[in-house]
């Protein structure tokens, strides 16, 4: 289907956008005489950005219509890109990031209300093979900023051409997702941002249930990725190349397992696969804190890849179906993962500098445990249908 071709193309995008910027960190570092602490500092502000830019998110799809103000801030997003290597001094830098983190924050909302709907209208699961693109589209963008890196390129050529060549590619994606104007498609515009156009999008009754599902997951997922390679170099002894290949197939893992996802929620049930992906990232996380060599550390990263994987869009899906609005109920949601994402970094390092990394990853693993017992605030109260007037093929 076009419609899903499409929508699999604007997460790649967004995926490469935020996997570009991530290699090109250190020659920012470098460039604008960075400490550690000014950088993480600056780290902070996408996540802020995000948080205070998702509940408008709804308001600009009310506006314009959801096909549109999702291909505006994937631009907008794409343009970003360049920002915080042309930034002269670290102020700016901070003013970058915050604009950066909230085109990506408003973007992931009406990407994923049209992912909603599209879901609706299709009657299975597709969110965690969406996911699992924007895990591909992250690896993909991650490889060509290393590669640019080991060639000695600037940041700022890189970054500028990478801007220019994901916005061509994200115009292209976004010429098929769901019109406005037609059927259960609406909800992609009007609808979508209908009662959120009027007020900040903040999660109330069983969303804040579901906001505290992505919370524990997000938390566990943000924490592995910053963390996984220090870990192993400091709790298990790796080298520089374990360390990295934890990191490595953490991410592979978590990617592949989106991919393939939408066929076990099929089979079994949204409800089900959290719980199994709940269990097996605390499965996981055990491993990692019991681990004094690299071998298991790594399997134990792995394992918790697999297991959060499907969590985190199967929470986007049941937002997006419990709230009055999909972008209603995704903004609201959104907003409490993007806090994890930005708080779980910090809290990680904070008590592994103050008791032990191990320590840290068993705070880590008991997160992750009321996953188990929260999984069924995910059931769907209602069967998904398709709608009763069919979307029009798009004319050339």
């Amino acid at each position: 289907m076009s419609h899903h071709r499409s929508i699999a193309g604007v997460f790649a995008v967004h995926g490469a956008v935020a996997g570009s910027l991530a290699t090109r960190l250190p020659w920012i570092q470098d460039h604008l005489h960075l400490d550690p602490r000014t950088l993480g500092l600056a780290l902070l502000c996408p996540p802020i950005g995000a948080v205070v830019g998702m509940p408008l998110a709804g308001r600009l799809a009310h506006r314009v219509g959801g096909r549109t103000a999702t291909r505006l801030l994937l631009g907008l997003w794409c343009a970003g890109l360049a920002l915080p290597a042309l930034t002269p001094a670290p102020v700016w830098l901070f003013a970058a990031f915050l604009v950066y983190g909230a085109a990506a924050g408003t973007c992931d909302v009406t990407m994923n209300a049209q992912a909603v709907v599209l879901e609706r209208r299709v009657g299975r699961s597709i969110m965690s093979g969406l996911h699992g693109m924007w895990g591909v589209g992250s690896l993909v963008g991650g490889a060509a900023g290393a590669l640019a890196a080991q060639a000695g390129i600037d940041a700022r050529l890189h970054l500028a051409g990478a801007a220019l060549v994901l916005l061509g590619a994200g115009i292209a994606a976004g010429r098929d997702l769901l019109p406005d104007e037609a059927g259960e498609a609406a909800e992609t515009g009007r609808r979508i941002g209908e009662g959120a156009g009027r007020r900040f999008a903040l999660p109330s009754g069983v969303l804040v249930v579901i906001g505290l599902v992505g919370f524990c997951a997000t938390f566990a997922e943000g924490a592995s990725a910053n963390w996984a390679a220090v870990y192993l170099t400091e709790v298990t002894g790796a080298g520089p190349g374990p360390a990295a290949a934890g990191y490595t197939i953490f991410m592979f893992c978590l990617a592949g397992a989106r991919l393939v996802g939408d066929r076990v929620v099929r089979r079994v049930g949204p409800v089900a696969a959290v719980r199994a992906g709940g269990v097996l990232t605390v499965v996981g996380g055990a491993v990692v804190v019991a681990s004094r060599t690299p071998l298991p550390g790594v399997a134990g990263f792995a394992a918790m890849g697999l297991g959060v994987a499907v969590i985190v869009p199967l929470v986007i899906a049941a937002a997006g179906n419990a709230g009055t609005t999909p972008g209603a109920g995704i903004a609201g949601v959104a907003t409490i993962t993007y806090m994890s994402g930005l708080v779980a970094p910090a809290v990680t390092g904070w008590i592994a500098g103050g008791v032990s990394y191990p320590a840290a990853f068993a705070v880590i693993t008991a997160v992750v445990v009321p996953v188990t017992f929260l999984a069924p605030v995910l059931r769907r109260d209602r069967p998904v249908r398709r709608p009763a007037v069919a979307v029009p093929a798009r004319r050339e």
